[in-house]
C-alpha cells in the first residue's frame, strides 16, 4: 500500500470516494479510511495499492511516505 492524495467533491464519506474513483475494497486500506489534508480544497490522503496509484496517475499526488507512528521513548 502507498500513501497518495487525491481531489474530490467536499464532503464524501470513503464509499463516495472509491466509487468516484473507480476503487474497490480491494484496492483500499478501508482501515486507513479517507483523511481530509484540506477538506476546502477537496484534498484527500488515501492509502492504496500500488497497482491503484499508478492506474489513478495524474488525478493523484505521491506516493508520500508513510511511515508507522509509534511512541517516543521507553514504554510507561
Amino acid at each position: 500500500m502507498v500513501l497518495i492524495t487525491v481531489r474530490l467533491p467536499a464532503g464524501l464519506s470513503l464509499p463516495d470516494g472509491m466509487r468516484h474513483l473507480g476503487l474497490a475494497d480491494e484496492d483500499v486500506d478501508l482501515a486507513f479510511g479517507l483523511i481530509a489534508v484540506d477538506s476546502a480544497k477537496g484534498l484527500y490522503a488515501l492509502r492504496v495499492s500500488d497497482e491503484s496509484a499508478r492506474r489513478l496517475g495524474w488525478g493523484a499526488g505521491g506516493p508520500y511516505a508513510d511511515p508507522k507512528i509509534e511512541p517516543f521513548g521507553p514504554p510507561s
